[in-house]
């Protein structure tokens, strides 16, 4: 993937010349930025602030990036969408408040342009797939993590084969938690459905995943 500035060509300002800053200042700023909350960041960059922006890029274009190829499969898709999402979230920083966690936000705003590629593409099972929660007791997105390490190195193409074969809505919730590190609440925010939802479809994506694995239940 080429650099965001290029991609949306977003302008960064640069010191003045005639004035540049001391070094000990830009050092500052620059760890100030770095020890800062994504939600302080964004509001940052809603008052101007470039740098601000190009520090929340960094820390989520990977993990942003990959829930969109390992959802639509296409690279080429994922960029197009990856490239949306981000000029959405330039057109939204005045407008931005930071009544969620930034990563609910903004993986709300991926969730979203998913339904439109989908509706567009004749997916709608997706909008309307709902699991049976009959079969669902406490579970905590942490039992889930911890009930899928794989060693990555030797299962990472069967692991990649295994969730594309998952219903969308499954592999959506299993990958909002593990590459966007999002909670169980955060995923039904981000995705507008229930708490209780989304424990079904991770339960259930936990298991097929199992499954496929050869780690039976």
């Amino acid at each position: 993937m080429s650099d965001f500035a290029s991609i949306l060509s977003v302008p960064v300002p640069r010191a003045d010349p005639a004035q540049p800053r001391r070094a000990d200042e830009q050092l500052h700023l620059h760890r100030m930025r770095s020890q800062a909350s994504d939600e302080d960041l964004m509001l940052r960059y809603g008052k101007g602030d470039a740098g601000a922006f190009e520090v929340l890029y960094l820390r989520h274009r990977l993990p942003l990036y990959r829930f969109l190829l390992r959802q639509v499969g296409s690279a080429a898709t994922a960029e197009e969408l990856f490239q949306d999402l981000w000029m959405r979230v330039v057109n939204s920083r005045g407008r931005y408040e930071a009544s969620a966690k930034f990563t609910s936000w903004v993986y709300a705003i991926a969730h979203n342009r998913l339904m439109d590629f989908y509706r567009a593409n004749g997916r709608a099972a997706f909008l309307s797939h709902e699991e049976s929660e009959s079969v669902l007791g406490d579970l905590p997105a942490v039992e889930i993590a911890a009930d899928l390490r794989l060693d990555r190195k030797r299962a990472v193409e069967r692991l990649l084969a295994a969730l594309a074969g998952l219903p969308d809505a499954q592999r959506e919730a299993f990958l909002l938690q593990q590459e966007g590190e999002l909670s169980i609440e955060e995923i039904a925010a981000a995705t507008g459905v229930g708490a209780e939802t989304v424990k079904s479809r991770l339960r259930y994506a936990v298991a097929k995943l199992r499954a496929s694995l050869g780690k039976g239940s």
